[in-house]
């Protein structure tokens, strides 16, 4: 089987347009991210609660604002007319609108969660919210994941706005869920960062779902003879 050529120069310019198009919007949304990092560090009871509320709000806001605006708004302006007059096959524009939109997102993703590991790390707070974190983390980048497919795979806007939307208040369900778990709860209030065989259990499956619906995306993609 003959695999697909790739226009890398053009699927390299149109991630490189999106990044510059949205890096000072990103850029504020890291901006309040760390100022919930800067509460979170205090290791007060008030600002420990707002400040975990609103990195998980900058959090949400980052993944809707990628998707939005570099799919959902390009759709309703109408610009795949001038994407369809460039040298671009299907699969080009699904690679160059899928990496996009994942620098977009795991750029300012990866900068508060690696600055949550070093406020746990450096400040009076227990080591053993690490797993926590992680795991929290985790789920946010398999909801975005899959209201990145659904994006995708969709032109329906309302489908699109239920599957940003449903996948991002499934967090605090998760969030209840792992505090019913004594094998990772047990540890949350200690100096040990312990990787139990549930967090660990839990962590894989988050990864593994996140690279499974992106990965069916892109094949449904591959089978397409046209952009949409």
């Amino acid at each position: 089987m003959k695999l697909p050529e790739l226009n890398v120069p053009v699927i390299k310019q149109l991630i490189v347009k999106d990044w510059i198009l949205f890096q000072k919007q990103l850029a504020a949304y890291v901006t309040g991210g760390i100022f919930a990092l800067c509460l979170i560090g205090m290791a007060k009871g008030w600002s420990f609660y707002l400040g975990s509320l609103l990195l998980l709000v900058v959090m949400v806001g980052i993944s809707c604002f990628s998707i939005s605006t570099s799919l959902l708004v390009e759709r309703k302006e109408h610009t795949l007319a001038f994407v369809m007059s460039l040298p671009l096959t299907p699969l080009d524009f699904y690679l160059a609108k899928l990496l996009g939109n994942l620098v977009t997102f795991f750029v300012p993703f990866l900068i508060l969660s690696v600055g949550t590991l070093a406020v746990i790390a450096f400040t009076p707070l227990p080591d053993g919210l690490v797993v926590f974190s992680v795991l929290i983390f985790g789920f946010v980048a398999l909801a975005y994941s899959a209201s990145l497919s659904v994006a995708m795979a969709v032109e329906s806007e309302g489908w699109n706005t239920f599957a940003m939307i449903g996948s991002m208040v499934l967090i605090n369900p998760f969030i209840m869920l792992l505090g019913q778990i004594p094998e990772i709860t047990s540890h949350v209030k200690t100096e040990n960062i312990v990787w139990s065989l549930p967090a660990v259990a839990i962590l894989l499956v988050e990864i593994v779902v996140s690279i499974a619906v992106l990965v069916a995306t892109g094949w449904v993609h591959c089978r397409k003879k046209a952009f949409y």
